[in-house]
């Protein structure tokens, strides 16, 4: 597939951002999206953060199934185009393309919470010595909780033995160099480095690679939360050597609500029959499994961490859209992400020069951060994102409730201009109501 346009300089008019489109090799999978409505046109949809558009083959991949049990009942396990006896594995190449991984270094299964329990299971190994996880501050809440309840389960007092790295005074994001000393620091005691790969609020994309080097290097497992950064920003889980990895599916990867996780483990683990975890029949070795005998045999790979038989369709709707993503491909995704956010930012700063007051606190470089700009607002930021939805945008309200918050009433808007189907001229329309703003 050809690449984007590349431009030396952007220009604020709408003939400049439906040029782009014109020249944009991706532009018609925004046609196999459904887009909701606003006043009889599609909504400016900036949303994919926390839940992305459906494609519109959803419905034939569910309809296949439903007719696949219509047809066959139970027998489905093992006829038709897809028996689901084996339905996770339709989904592997597709995943392993999205996280940059072997086919059996990955797995989709259950939702990711649930997943990142199942992993620190194996990766939380806790001793006298070695027993802190080291974090980042402000990790989305559902990370935290789960890092506070295994800590206690191992019976451990999570003010000892969560280490949380913030960023410095004034600041908004962290730097490399705290998250890598602060590892070094605490490095002997140390059991896990567990960070997301793309923070929720501001948008920042971590070095996963030298977080990695770091950790193992104090002899901890690594591993990482990838909701914002799965179908979002290029991963390379294998090569950057992280021991596991767990994301949802129901934001960039547009799988639909409540839709499954994808799991990685590294090889040097997934195929470590003696790693402790928790099993499930599921997991057990194919070949074996329906004999029904005491003594779990993981099946080799991610796999052989299944717990239970796959919602076949949730997973379905899920295998639409991995399919559009192994169409387009995340080197090309990710080439018309730069595009469309750098022609975000450039609009926003050029209001700026004309007297707005937009601040983005997510990175200015490409590559430390994903699509997604977080705008704090002032104590007028509840009512432009009021005025936005009004004007058929869709996009995201945040509370901005960190310590050193001075203004009351002021949060953070989180615009995500999404490759697969936002537009320049999406871009640019959104710009244009910043700007009539009063």
């Amino acid at each position: 597939m050809s690449t984007i346009l590349t431009t030396p300089t952007y220009e604020a008019s709408l003939a400049f951002a439906q040029y782009m489109d014109e020249q944009d090799p991706l532009r018609h999978f925004r046609e196999r999206y459904h887009f909701p409505q606003h006043q009889g046109h599609n909504s400016l949809y900036f949303c994919g953060n926390s839940l992305g558009l459906q494609p519109t083959s959803v419905q034939q991949y569910i309809a296949q199934e439903l007719e696949q049990w219509r047809t066959h009942g139970v027998e489905g396990h093992f006829r038709g185009e897809h028996p689901w006896m084996h339905y996770h594995q339709y989904l592997q190449s597709q995943t392993a393309h999205i996280a940059g991984a072997q086919e059996h270094e990955v797995v989709v299964m259950n939702t990711l919470t649930v997943n990142l329990h199942l992993l620190l299971v194996s990766f939380y190994r806790p001793t006298r010595e070695r027993f802190k996880i080291i974090m980042e501050a402000g990790a989305f809440p559902s990370d935290q909780y789960a890092v506070e309840s295994q800590v206690k389960w191992h019976g451990f007092d999570p003010e000892a033995a969560i280490v949380e790295v913030a960023p410095r005074s004034g600041e908004q994001t962290l730097r490399l160099e705290d998250i890598l000393n602060t590892i070094q620091e605490h490095g002997p005691s140390t059991a896990l480095v567990l960070f997301g790969g793309v923070n929720y609020f501001t948008g920042q994309f971590f070095d996963v690679a030298a977080i990695t080097q770091a950790g193992h290097r104090v002899g901890a497992y690594v591993g990482f939360d990838l909701a914002h950064a799965a179908g979002n920003v290029l991963l390379q889980l294998h090569d950057w050597n992280a021991d596991f990895a767990t994301w949802c599916s129901y934001k960039y990867l547009n799988a639909g609500p409540g839709g499954p996780s994808g799991v990685f483990i590294h090889e040097r683990h997934a195929y470590n029959a003696d790693l402790p975890r928790f099993a499930g029949w599921w997991g057990h070795n194919a070949q074996s499994r329906f004999l029904m005998r005491k003594g779990f045999v993981p099946m080799p790979g991610a796999a052989g961490w299944q717990l239970s038989n796959a919602p076949i369709l949730i997973f379905a709707a899920h295998r639409a859209s991995l399919d559009l993503f192994a169409e387009a491909t995340m080197p090309a995704l990710r080439r018309k992400s730069e595009q469309l956010t750098g022609y975000l930012e450039f609009l926003l700063e050029r209001l700026n020069q004309q007297g707005r007051h937009f601040k983005i606190i997510t990175p200015p470089q490409p590559e430390a951060r994903g699509c997604q700009l977080s705008i704090l607002t002032d104590a007028q930021g509840r009512r432009l994102f009021d005025y936005l939805t009004a004007h058929g945008v869709i996009c995201d309200w945040r509370e901005y409730n960190l310590p050193d918050n001075a203004t009351p009433g002021c949060g953070v808007i989180r615009l995500a201009p999404t490759p697969m189907y936002n537009s320049f001229q999406d871009v640019w329309e959104v710009a244009r109501l910043l700007e009539d703003f009063q």
